[in-house]
């Protein structure tokens, strides 16, 4: 689906113009929007508004890294929006000339919907332009990060917390797949900071540069961001650690009560190994108190034992 919007210098707004009309008019600027486009759509890419083949080569095959792109006539831009449910990637390409922006993305995209409905209703669409559209596209990109991290921080916070009393394993599964989370998150938002850090500081865009303090601030939550997701990494890191040590001590603590075990019934399993043998020759098996006397033998060192291994503190 395509759908277009165009604001005349007087701000008057007119949507649903044909693409033919809107390229050759240069008194408006423009919003196309290319919403899942068929194949046909597609094409109009190429022909009547005449983009670089390479970036109609990316508008088609998803998921790219975010990036700017300079030709002559305008700037290419990829950034990469997140599912608000599922956390998926989902590609926003973006076409900025100096009267015209185009939106491309394969999938509805939020994002793009809310600025689209914000210029619509807009009082002073007059004092909107090209660069304002994509500041506010991008704006709603990196704000729609900022749930994704803060649900992973309370995600750790139960971790760590255990409230519900649930066992190692479980715990130590949900920690990696928190793990494969921030490393997803950390593919998308440490290329969108590059990115934004790239275009405030490029002196080809100008109408960016008159916003320069607008993206700028878009550019310190994609730093703080960062550091968020590094932060829930590390910590990560070292609850898995942790979990790991803990395990350890606790296999550590029953191995050693297993062996005080093994080493107190040693001597004993020695003497009813020596009196089951059942020789003709072995005097005490014919003693009348001989089986009284073994038991009270192997009790007596048991208890010696038990209680020396005791205050030795192997069973603390």
């Amino acid at each position: 689906m395509i759908r277009t919007i165009s604001v005349s210098p007087s701000g008057d707004i007119q949507t649903g113009r044909s693409i033919d009309s809107l390229v050759s008019d240069s008194g408006h600027w423009y919003w196309i929007d290319f919403n899942e486009p068929t194949d046909e759509e597609i094409e109009l890419l190429k022909e009547p508004l005449q983009f670089h083949p390479l970036s109609i080569e990316d508008c088609i095959h998803t998921l790219q890294r975010p990036k700017l792109d300079y030709y002559d006539d305008n700037h290419f831009f990829v950034f990469q929006a997140l599912n608000g449910e599922s956390m998926e990637k989902e590609e926003v390409d973006l076409f900025l000339g100096h009267n015209y922006i185009v939106t491309y993305h394969s999938v509805s995209t939020r994002e793009v919907e809310d600025v689209w409905k914000r210029l619509e209703l807009a009082k002073a669409p007059g004092e909107w332009n090209p660069s304002i559209v994509l500041y506010h596209v991008l704006d709603k990109i990196v704000d729609n990060y900022f749930p994704h991290v803060y649900r992973i921080e309370d995600l750790l916070n139960e971790i760590d917390e255990n409230s519900a009393d649930r066992s190692m394993e479980e715990l130590l599964e949900d920690l990696f797949d928190t793990r494969h989370e921030l490393l997803s998150l950390r593919h998308t938002i440490t290329p969108m900071r590059d990115l934004v850090y790239r275009m405030i500081n490029s002196h080809r865009l100008s109408g960016i540069l008159e916003q320069e303090e607008y993206f700028a601030d878009i550019h310190d939550h994609l730093l703080r961001l960062a550091e968020k997701v590094e932060a829930s990494r590390e910590l990560t890191t070292d609850m898995r650690d942790s979990y790991l040590s803990i395990n350890s001590h606790e296999t550590n603590r029953v191995m050693k009560v297993l062996t005080v075990i093994t080493t107190i019934f040693m001597p004993l399993t020695f003497i009813a190994g020596i009196y089951g043998m059942n020789f003709q020759n072995m005097p005490e098996l014919s003693w009348r108190y001989g089986y009284f006397g073994a038991l009270f033998a192997m009790f007596v060192i048991g208890m010696t034992m038990y209680f020396w291994f005791r205050k030795k503190g192997w069973f603390k």
